[in-house]
């Protein structure tokens, strides 16, 4: 399923499948690279991850096309009472012209019209997501803490 968003006419958006493996991937060692994330995976690895979850039926993927390239992605979960947006990605050179905008418009609208409540998860040094995250309407819910055994 391929739509075009009105407001970004060179916009698209379609579900992945895991003929998309590869691309999406490189998008989430990218994502992790920006994120300065500690734990990060090999591309290997983040391919069967992402296979996996491709596989799995709670799962959906929805790849961001502009030009014939993509440009970002999401990753969620459709549970019973809210969204687990697990990752969301927009490409460096592509942020700041409306495209995570349009894309949270475009998920609303489509695959989660039934849903009513959004969670997802962000590293509390990423204050570039943060700042998106408040942007778009989302507000602090709780802080998750972890250590690393000493």
């Amino acid at each position: 399923m391929t739509q075009n968003d009105p407001q970004a006419p060179d916009l698209q958006f379609r579900f992945a499948s895991v003929a998309d493996v590869s691309a999406l991937a490189m998008l989430n060692l990218q994502l992790l690279r920006d994120e300065g994330n500690a734990h990060s995976l090999s591309l290997p690895e983040l391919q069967a991850r992402m296979v996996g979850w491709l596989s799995d039926k709670d799962y959906r993927a929805v790849l961001f096309e502009s030009g014939g390239h993509l440009v970002g992605y999401a990753l969620f979960v459709l549970a019973p009472d809210h969204v687990f947006l697990r990752q969301f990605y927009v490409s460096p050179e592509y942020r700041r012209n409306g495209i995570g905008r349009a894309a949270m418009a475009w998920l609303w609208a489509n695959p989660w019209r039934k849903s009513g409540r959004l969670q997802l998860e962000v590293l509390s040094h990423n204050a570039a997501a943060l700042a998106f995250w408040r942007a778009v309407g989302l507000s602090d819910h709780y802080i998750a803490m972890q250590m690393i055994k000493p």
